[in-house]
């Protein structure tokens, strides 16, 4: 009875990386609907300059990511890594109180992001290489992340209620400093591949660019979550013009939200049964329809269940992605795949989706919706490559 009262190793483990996510996305669920705002009436910036802003931090993945991935995998400690990204990001956002003008905005973002951005794809690294050494869900850890993103953007919404807008900035830096303290938690494996692989004989990044699959693999998931694009950006702006209540929009997306954790809470089961590359043959089917009926209907009773897919398009891909890169990474070179992944499907591909669908949408309002569709079916094809060429199995790089 003494024994049983106390929790088991695995369930310790579990908590210590879900604390981490859950941290990372109170600093997001802040950062994505009150920044701007933030910008906008504590520093005067017009729309243009946050914006350009906003593009600036969002670039900063496909620069800073891969070199602190390949760090990552050039050293063993990546706890210490994580706890000193997330202390130069809290003395980074700490900054913001005193930058003013657009210029020294921009400089304390380039360096503020570099170190933030990073944060996700080394945790999420470092989480599937305990999750597959310990034998634990990563959905189930994973999900905390997204339910804390909901309840950071209703509760800073409610804060903001009450107080003024300034209150945003010191909201960032507790989520960050609980940020820190959640890295100095963490579980430091002392190899940095699965299982007990060793460090990678040569650099990462140019073995893992050698990889014709690992390649198809970027190019299938990012065209999927760039296909996002338009939804991230203009969905809100699109429901407006049509008509719908800000509490209509606001359970739309919470729709989608809460579709993705449920597909993290049986995500275990699903990979048990589903590979990776057929999860994201199914995710890039999904956004072809949901794209296509989001530009073609503003019907909410039509809108409602076909938001659910979000679970597919968004959760579906990057749960294949995380469990893709964890089985098909040569030796030494996960943490510089996490780090490509991200700079490229999270980072470039959909900072460039962001800036074209904006330009479409002006121009056809949800025609830009349909575009989406087509990058779905682009990513399905690539997808469905590399389908019927990957063998479940680890990459290894020609000579």
């Amino acid at each position: 009875m003494i024994v049983a009262a106390f929790p088991s190793p695995r369930l310790v483990l579990s908590f210590r990386l879900a604390l981490f996510y859950a941290a990372v996305f109170l600093v997001v669920g802040v950062l994505m609907p009150f920044w701007p705002l933030w910008l906008n009436e504590t520093r005067g910036m017009s729309a243009e300059e946050i914006g350009l802003l906003l593009g600036a931090g969002l670039w900063m993945k496909v620069l800073a990511n891969p070199f602190f991935a390949h760090f990552a995998d050039r050293r063993p400690e990546k706890r210490r890594l994580l706890a000193t990204l997330a202390l130069g990001a809290l003395a980074g956002f700490s900054l913001f109180h005193w930058a003013q003008g657009f210029w020294q905005l921009l400089g304390v973002t380039l360096i503020t992001f570099s170190m933030f951005t990073a944060l996700m794809p080394l945790g999420e690294n470092l989480t599937m290489i305990t999750s597959y050494a310990h034998k634990l869900d990563y959905g189930r850890i994973r999900l905390w992340g997204s339910l804390t993103f909901v309840l950071a953007s209703a509760g800073g919404g409610m804060v903001l209620v009450e107080l003024p807008v300034t209150a945003v900035l010191w909201l960032v830096l507790g989520g960050v400093a609980l940020t820190f303290f959640a890295a100095l938690q963490l579980p430091d494996p002392e190899t940095t591949g699965i299982g007990g692989e060793s460090q990678a004989p040569e650099a990462p990044l140019r073995r893992i660019l050698r990889e014709p699959l690992f390649l198809i693999f970027l190019a299938a998931a990012g065209l999927i979550q760039a296909s996002h694009s338009a939804y991230y950006g203009f969905a809100t702006l699109f429901w407006r013009e049509a008509g719908f209540a800000d509490d209509v929009i606001g359970g739309l997306w919470a729709t989608g939200v809460m579709a993705e954790v449920l597909l993290f809470a049986f995500s275990g089961a699903i990979m048990a049964r589903v590979t990776p590359t057929t999860l994201l043959v199914i995710a890039a089917a999904a956004g072809v329809l949901r794209w296509c009926v989001i530009g073609a209907t503003t019907n909410p009773f039509v809108l409602f269940p076909i938001q659910t897919l979000h679970a597919l398009t968004f959760g579906a891909t990057h749960l294949a992605a995380m469990h893709f890169i964890a089985r098909a990474t040569p030796p030494g070179c996960s943490a510089t795949a996490q780090g490509l992944y991200s700079s490229t499907a999270m980072g470039g591909l959909l900072g460039l989706g962001v800036i074209l669908s904006g330009r479409i949408f002006e121009a056809t309002g949800g025609g830009a919706f349909l575009v989406m569709a087509g990058l779905s079916l682009a990513g399905g094809a690539c997808a469905w490559l590399l389908r019927r060429r990957w063998r479940s199995a680890a990459l290894t790089a020609p000579p």
